[in-house]
């Protein structure tokens, strides 16, 4: 069976990732941390399987969810946090968006992550 038809399994928790919604490499590449050119050799983990990003969803539809360590968002400084927030909960409310709407994946990510991309390309 081609791996497209198999689906894409969580390399953390060997879970199917079902949804788009529950995806961090999704999530990942629609805030800009995943290179456009990466996507498809990148493996998938389930959003919540990465609570290091996971954390910084603040969505009334997302259980929240609190990371350990060093990378708790609780050592952090406090200005980064409100970014991260800020970046990771627009992301998740674009996959929301994304689930409703039919686009080609060049379109999936922020406008201003859409943007940087173009400049890339020198359009």
């Amino acid at each position: 069976m081609a791996k497209c038809d198999e689906g894409y399994n969580c390399e953390v928790c060997g879970r199917p990732v079902e949804k788009l919604t529950e995806s961090d490499l999704y999530l990942r590449y629609v805030i800009g941390m995943l290179d456009p050119e990466v996507l498809h050799t990148t493996p998938e983990r389930h959003v919540r399987c990465n609570p290091v990003l996971a954390q910084f969803i603040v969505h009334p539809s997302f259980e929240p969810l609190t990371a350990a360590g060093d990378f708790a968002k609780s050592n952090l400084d406090p200005a980064f946090v409100a970014e991260r927030e800020a970046l990771a909960t627009r992301g998740y409310e674009r996959l929301l968006e994304l689930v409703q709407v039919n686009l080609p994946i060049v379109d999936y990510p922020l406008p201003e992550v859409r943007a940087k991309h173009a400049e890339g390309r020198g359009e």
